[in-house]
């Protein structure tokens, strides 16, 4: 048994089925771990995209055997990811952003423009620190390894959906580092990666409102607030909202 970081702050145990598990190609692969947020919610729609049908085949059949999350398209293609999520509008997008050559964190960006209601998640099997903070830029909610287990799949799609963030844990290690704020001075604003929408809820974060305080005061729905949340904590490298604040708070916000 290993142990799973809960990005709200919470240590849960993570149990393996023996010692050697199969990803969804038939190859063993090592042991992992995540940093999760797993919420239940009510039935999840997803669009499948890569290039490997072993892969789409395999992540499918794990998906329906869960029953709560609905499998509703599968692409192959970048085209065939715009596709598939506009005839769908899923929940949720897993995609493989070098599922050609044409994909990229551009699909991601694409898709997010014009379905921003839509969660993405990328599944690869690229550890490459250039790749994963440009996926995370570009607006995607997690980032797995392709060696991920059946829980942790269910598990990411099951926090994209709930708005949440999502990363291997070896990703939030140095997430910090990859995505952390500049060098004092060299910019006026202490997180220049944050947007000017993020920067409004972080002032607010580190005021200590909540969420729901925050959507009335924005007058702007509780999910649009927990998206961004989400997408400030991945920026910042933070765990959960206590860390958020300290982080805000030293860097001087939350004090008007």
């Amino acid at each position: 048994m290993h142990q799973t970081t809960d990005i709200k702050g919470l240590l849960r145990p993570l149990s393996s089925q023996g010692e050697t598990r199969r990803d969804f190609a038939g190859r063993g692969w090592p042991e992992g771990d995540l940093a999760v947020v797993a919420r239940p919610l009510a039935t999840i729609t997803v669009v499948l995209a890569d290039a490997q049908p072993a892969i789409r085949h395999g992540v499918r059949s794990v998906l329906e055997r869960s029953g709560g999350i609905s499998v509703v398209g599968e692409a192959a293609t970048a085209d065939e990811v715009m596709a598939e999520t506009s005839r769908c509008r899923p929940d949720v997008l897993v995609v493989d952003p070098l599922m050609d050559e044409r994909a990229g964190t551009r699909v991601i960006s694409e898709v997010l423009r014009l379905w921003p209601e839509t969660g993405i998640l990328v599944f690869s099997s690229v550890d490459d620190d250039r790749v994963i903070t440009a996926a995370l830029q570009a607006g995607a909610r997690g980032y797995l390894f392709k060696f991920a287990d059946a829980d942790q799949i269910l598990r990411g799609i099951q926090a994209v959906a709930a708005g949440e963030g999502i990363v291997d844990k070896s990703i939030a290690n140095r997430l910090g580092a990859l995505m952390g704020p500049a060098p004092a001075g060299q910019y006026g604003y202490p997180f220049p990666q944050l947007t000017n929408r993020e920067r409004d809820v972080l002032e607010r974060i580190a005021a200590g409102k909540s969420n729901a305080a925050i959507a009335r005061e924005l007058v702007l729905a509780s999910k649009t607030i927990s998206n961004r949340v989400s997408a400030i904590f991945a920026k910042l490298g933070v765990a959960d909202r206590s860390q958020a604040i300290v982080l805000a708070r030293d860097a001087g916000l939350g004090q008007g």
